[in-house]
């Protein structure tokens, strides 16, 4: 009977794990299924089945991070990367206000946020199929601040240490800008002093981001250079697609999608689509729809994504590389012009600039910078260097939007001009034709460009700024300053406004007045948006057989600029001033 027993359990047992195993293949088909699947997505698909998904803890004991978060609290505030919402007293409401003004986020929202938070998952899904390999090179993380708040400064430093590898992680190095705030002296060394693996380092003056990354790349031990911003969160596995490129290749300068941290609730905001760096002819940087041609070069969605510009706030670089190409122009004061400069260079002189879609981090972007600088045209100074150096004959167009860039002194550069000599850097023709060949470039043609000046009032026609489409161009004093006022009338018959942020063309719609549109690409422009300048000085549209008008004498609440049906007089007289 015993025998039985024994003999009816052993068979049980292998009835149980036979099913066991059954049930395993049929799990590991499906997962082979999915991951066959999802390697023919289309290029285009972002997979958003995943999104907000908790992360999972990578496999691969290899990438196991520096440091080990604590447990997540539950209905903690922000947790997963969820906003914060507070109902306040009256004394909280200072507090927030207080916060505000010196931070130009809500930094007492950002206190109620637990220091080692965790983000919800916002990487395409085919990320979690990349793997990575073991001999990545090391880095060193540079984070600059001035008077940064407690809260984000150390998010940043605790984000930076829970979510990147032990192994390829050298160091974490604060730069203090020279702050003030009293956290940021004593309190700040004594808590730094418990964290192993960072190094706070002081400068003795304000020096401006620039200068305070040089001192910060200069303390570092690490392989490749990491620059962060002071108010940042790493999601998960952040690092190793950024080492891995430029294990590749160490001419590839690679940054993470840079996701947002909304400044009002500091909901951690992915980015559906990725968007490249590009720039506009004031040299302000801005974001852009990835075009066809990048996109039909990439063969898949976590493929690098070729950039013609950089934020400039967080990227990565090869140490030897930053040192070979010239580092940071030292002639730069503070901050502003810095990334574009680095960005021609980069590209001019045979490095690669790209995202990495698979690397996230999230930023918060201040409506308005908190701090005061030593000078007040710092950056119109860097843009003149950039510009000098960098940018060749196609400097010209930059002077004609900013004429009184004319009259700023910028410094020497001769030992930058030496420098683009000595690496034998590509022409700017080369980098407008080869890395953004679908970048419009101004004609300016004399007598077709400049501001365009009414008879009857002598007011200038102005774009008031305008970055929407469907805003009225006004009329206001001529200030010769360019910007706003700077239009120019291309052989396309286009009255294009291109001084910043994204173009604008005039169009007569059919109504009364006229409206700035976005340009079209291509020859193939709106009838509505073609103008011709005759003998008699109207600015003609065919299209509606209307001229351009503005009578000082017509009374309106705003000095809108209309077409009607041309009369010859001189509210429909214009002139480009030179």
């Amino acid at each position: 009977m015993r025998i039985l027993r024994r003999r009816s359990v052993l068979l049980q047992l292998g009835a149980a794990v036979s099913l066991l195993c059954f049930l395993y293949l049929i799990a590991q088909n499906r997962v082979h299924k999915r991951t066959r699947n999802a390697a023919r997505r289309p290029l285009d698909d972002f997979d958003t089945n995943n999104i907000g998904d908790i992360v999972a803890e990578n496999g691969d004991p290899y990438f196991r991070p520096k440091v080990r978060r604590p447990p997540p609290e539950p209905g903690a505030p922000g947790e997963y990367g969820k906003g914060v919402s507070l109902t306040l007293s009256e004394e909280e409401k200072k507090l927030e206000d207080a916060g505000y003004k010196q931070h130009a986020f809500n930094e007492y929202a950002s206190s109620k946020i637990s220091l080692h938070r965790r983000l919800h998952e916002a990487r395409h899904a085919e990320c979690k199929n990349v793997r990575y390999p073991h001999d990545l090179p090391t880095t060193s993380v540079i984070v600059t601040f001035h008077n940064e708040a407690w809260s984000t400064l150390l998010r940043t430093v605790h984000s930076v240490l829970e979510t990147s590898p032990a192994r390829l992680l050298e160091e974490v190095i604060l730069v203090d800008d020279f702050s003030e705030l009293d956290h940021l002296k004593e309190p700040l060394e004594v808590y730094l002093a418990q964290i192993k693996h960072v190094r706070l380092v002081r400068t003795t003056r304000r020096e401006g981001l620039i200068r305070a990354r040089l001192l910060g790349a200069a303390h570092a031990r690490g392989d490749v250079l990491t620059f962060l911003d002071s108010h940042c969160e790493c999601h998960e596995q952040w690092l190793e697609p950024l080492l891995a490129r430029i294990a590749e290749n160490r001419s590839n300068v690679v940054t993470p999608v840079i996701d947002v941290l909304d400044w009002k609730t500091f909901e951690y905001q992915h980015t559906m689509e990725v968007q490249r760096g590009i720039f506009d002819w004031r040299l302000t940087f801005t974001w852009g729809l990835i075009p066809e041609y990048e996109r039909a070069r990439r063969k898949s969605p976590v493929d690098p994504v070729r950039s013609p510009t950089m934020a400039g706030g967080l990227f990565a670089i090869d140490k030897w590389y930053f040192e070979h190409i010239g580092t940071y122009d030292a002639g730069m004061d503070v901050w502003g012009g810095e990334n574009l400069e680095m960005s021609f260079r980069i590209w001019q002189c045979g490095g690669n600039l790209e995202i990495m879609p698979c690397s996230r981090v999230g930023h918060v972007f201040r409506p308005r910078s908190p701090h005061s600088f030593p000078k007040k045209n710092e950056v119109l100074v860097n843009s003149l260097r950039l510009a000098e150096v960098w940018m060749d004959d196609y400097k010209e167009i930059f002077y004609r939007r900013n004429p009184h860039a004319k009259t700023e002194r910028f410094g020497d550069v001769s030992s930058r001009m030496d420098l683009k000599h000595k690496l034998q850097c590509k022409p700017f023709r080369w980098f407008m034709k080869t890395i953004m060949p679908d970048m419009y470039v101004p004609e300016d043609r004399p007598g077709r460009s400049g501001a365009l000046r009414n008879s009857a009032s002598n007011l200038c026609f102005d774009s008031e700024g305008a970055e929407n489409a469907g805003k009225r161009p006004t009329m206001w004093g001529c200030h010769g300053m360019g910007g706003n006022q700077y239009f120019e009338l291309n052989s396309r018959e286009e009255f294009r406004h291109n001084t910043g942020g994204k173009e604008m063309c005039v169009e007569a719609q059919g109504g009364e007045f006229v409206v700035l549109m976005h340009c079209t690409s291509g020859n193939n422009v709106p009838v509505q948006q073609k103008w011709q300048i005759r003998e008699d000085g109207s600015v003609y549209n065919a299209y509606h057989g209307k001229c351009l008008h503005f009578d000082p004498n017509e009374r309106q609440e705003k000095k809108e600029v209309k077409a009607l049906h041309c009369n010859g007089q001189d509210s429909q007289r214009w002139r480009f001033d030179a």
